[in-house]
Order: C-alpha cells, then sequence, then structure tokens
C-alpha cells in the first residue's frame, strides 16, 4: 500500500519561505509523477507544481518564479520550497503520486493521481 505522509508546514509572514516534505512509501518511487495541490477555505483544490519522474517541472502561474519542486529518489521524498510568501499562498497543501509511462503525464489532473497525502496547512500572515 503506497502512503504519503507530508510535513514542514507551519506560519509564515508575507515574504517569508517554508519548505514542504512528502515522502513516499513505495519501492518504485522513480516509477511515479508527483505534484503538489492546494485548496483554501470555499475555493477548488489547485494544481500548483508538479513533477515527472524525469524530473521536469510544471508550475501554476500564480507560483511561478516563487516555488520550486524538486525530488530526492534517493529518499523517496517530494519537496516544495516556497519563497516569497504570499497571503494567497494560505492553504491546505496536499503532495499526490500517480504511477505512469514517461509519456503518460497529465501534470494538474486530479484524476491522473492514485495517492494522496493527508496535507498540511501553509498559513501566510501580514
Amino acid at each position: 500500500q503506497v502512503q504519503l505522509v507530508e510535513s514542514g508546514g507551519g506560519s509564515v509572514q508575507a515574504g517569508g519561505s517554508l519548505r514542504l516534505s512528502c515522502t513516499v512509501s513505495v519501492d518504485t518511487f522513480t516509477t511515479f509523477h508527483m505534484a503538489w495541490f492546494r485548496q483554501s477555505p470555499g475555493d477548488e483544490r489547485e494544481g500548483v507544481a508538479a513533477i515527472h519522474r524525469n524530473g521536469t517541472t510544471v508550475y501554476a502561474d500564480s507560483v511561478k518564479g516563487r516555488f520550486t519542486a524538486s525530488r530526492d529518489n534517493a529518499k523517496n521524498t517530494l519537496y516544495l520550497l516556497m519563497n516569497s510568501l504570499k497571503l494567497d499562498d494560505t492553504a491546505v497543501y496536499t503532495c499526490a503520486a500517480g504511477p505512469g509511462a514517461v509519456s503518460d503525464w497529465w501534470p494538474f489532473l486530479e484524476s491522473f493521481y492514485d495517492y494522496w497525502g493527508q496535507g498540511t496547512q501553509v498559513t501566510v500572515s501580514s
């Protein structure tokens, strides 16, 4: 059974930084495409950053230049470094894993991802 466990959320002032981690309990982490989604109260969940199994990254326009997704295949871990945080970045951030072939990737399609973490709260204050 694949399990995803996030950590690193918390409260930070606007302009600050946080790094989220997502550790995946699976033997075949390198065959998974990964992504970060977020959801604020009253809003739909949205894709924030996605990383292909080959390391290629895709970002939502709202976080380009501020967020960086990366993966450490030796540690089965996905990261999201968030810089220059804004009030609008306040949300529950959830990581997701989707097994797929190299050519089989829909970065921000929720149904593509079979496994989800429990989410971690990020709160940005002024």
